[in-house]
């Protein structure tokens, strides 16, 4: 069996479900060399060679690259940030490794402003109506707030304020979600605006899917449609999170959406890519450029944001019903000549379980929080013995977790997601439950309506509402 070495740049579940992904391998011999935020439980029993960056710093990363220079075939990315920061460019530069994401001229994800651009020049259509406030243009305070609250008039308050950079500030945030006031909403704006530009764009109502599609230059083969669940609290409620679990059904549909719904997404991501990379392509942008969050309106769908990686927890949903070898799938990336991708036709469900600060849990719900398990250790044991009962059907990814002394701990992201794979999104998400259960300690918590058929059918029927059908 031909060995082959792959650099991994990790964090979270969604490196853990790569991971796995590469150690299934039929045909290869897989050694992983991981690179990663934190000592990951998961990935440190898988990896060949695993060092911790806690701040997957780029020249770390490269060094350990380098260290391994020899026995590595390839690499690639889960995370934003050494992305956005040119890991990919570093790497290629400096040793003879290929990368599998994006290089830093085509990590959009790093400002929603050039986003807002690129779409406004190439599909316009997919844009909400929006407006950008730079520091740079306003004198001072004031000015800035007279013409934000003339926009506000404009669009009768119903806005999203984002940030123009990942993570600065105080985040999106929405109107009747995040605040209720115009006061309150200056608040949140400031709070971004200090960092730098802001974008206030209409609030546009609707179904959200989540659209990937890997990429190898030249062709873009889109993945199945996932659905995410960004709020903490179960009805969707409380604030907004990195995702607390996500579906995707036995197609490549949503159930809200129809065969239009998703040929017109892929059509507009096409036509961005062609009209970004010309007629010949473009290997810088390799991996998944297209993670896209798409609003299904009931007539023409629009764009909330796009980001340049896998998407968490929308690729764990994905690569456990991959009917392809992940290695040769990343090998046809690297060849140029990717140009399908086959799945399961089975459905999948992630829930993730999460640490009690996390969303602000701790604070809205204290009597639901056992006191005396916080910061205990995370037992994985019968959740693993789950795993072994149901075969392919579950699998169980830690996320922020590391081991300490023999033991697992939950960090202060989310910790650990399972995910559960069926003939149904029913069977899938009762397979995904019942592995989040078997978790125990460290007072961990997790919202119990991820892909539930109540909160399904809702979404059918709000799509069958904004069409206008009966």
């Amino acid at each position: 069996m031909e060995k082959v070495g792959v650099l991994v740049v990790s964090y979270g579940a969604r490196a853990a479900a790569m991971i796995d992904a590469f150690k299934r391998s039929a045909n290869y011999d897989v050694r992983l060399y991981v690179a990663d935020k934190q000592a990951n439980p998961f990935n440190m029993e898988k990896a060949e060679k695993h060092v911790v960056i806690p701040d997957l710093n780029v020249e770390e990363i490269c060094s350990f690259a380098k260290k391994h220079e020899a026995e590595i075939d390839f690499g690639i990315v889960g995370p934003e940030k050494p992305i956005i920061q040119g890991v990919r460019d570093k790497i290629e530069a400096e040793t003879r490794i290929p990368m599998i994401c994006p290089t830093r001229e085509y990590a959009i994800e790093a400002s929603k402003v050039a986003q807002r651009r690129l779409f406004e020049k190439f599909a316009p259509e997919v844009n909400p109506r929006f407006k950008i406030f730079d520091p740079k243009d306003y004198a001072n305070t004031e000015e800035v707030r007279k013409e934000l609250f003339e926009w506000l008039d404009e669009l009768n308050n119903q806005v999203a304020v984002k940030p123009d950079v990942p993570a600065a500030g105080k985040g999106v945030g929405v109107w009747g979600d995040h605040f209720t006031t115009r006061e309150q909403l200056f608040e949140h704006f400031m709070a971004n605006f200090r960092h730098g530009a802001v974008i206030v764009e209409e609030k546009i109502e609707g179904e959200e899917s989540s659209f990937q599609a890997f990429c190898d230059g030249k062709h873009l083969v889109p993945l199945p449609e996932t659905r995410d669940y960004k709020r903490a609290f179960d009805g969707d409620k409380g604030p907004n999170t990195g995702g607390m679990g996500a579906y995707k059904d036995k197609g490549e549909k949503l159930p809200f959406m129809t065969h239009q719904d998703r040929e017109k997404e892929i059509e507009i991501v096409n036509r961005i890519f062609r009209k970004w990379t010309g007629s010949t392509g473009n290997t810088a942008l390799r991996g998944i450029p297209f993670y896209v969050a798409f609003i299904h309106t009931g007539k023409q769908p629009k764009i909330l944001e796009n980001n340049s990686r896998p998407g968490d927890p929308e690729i764990q949903a994905i690569l456990p019903v991959l009917k392809e070898d992940f290695v040769d799938v990343c090998y046809r990336i690297l060849d140029g000549n990717l140009t399908r991708i086959e799945t399961e036709q089975q459905a999948a469900v992630v829930t993730y379980k999460v640490p009690p600060n996390y969303g602000g849990y701790m604070k809205a719900f204290p009597d639901r929080v056992s006191k005396a398990e916080i910061g205990t250790p995370v037992d994985l044991t019968e959740a693993y013995r789950l795993a072994e009962k149901y075969g392919t059907r579950l699998r169980v990814y830690p996320a922020a977790m590391e081991k300490r002394n023999g033991e697992t701990y939950a960090l202060k992201s989310r910790t650990v997601c399972t995910v559960g794979v069926g003939e149904t999104i029913e069977e899938a998400r009762r397979i995904s439950i019942e592995g989040i259960r078997a978790i125990k300690g460290g007072a961990l918590w997790y919202r119990t309506d991820i892909a539930s058929k109540e909160h399904v059918a809702k979404s059918i029927r709000h799509m069958q509402v904004l069409r206008g059908s009966p």
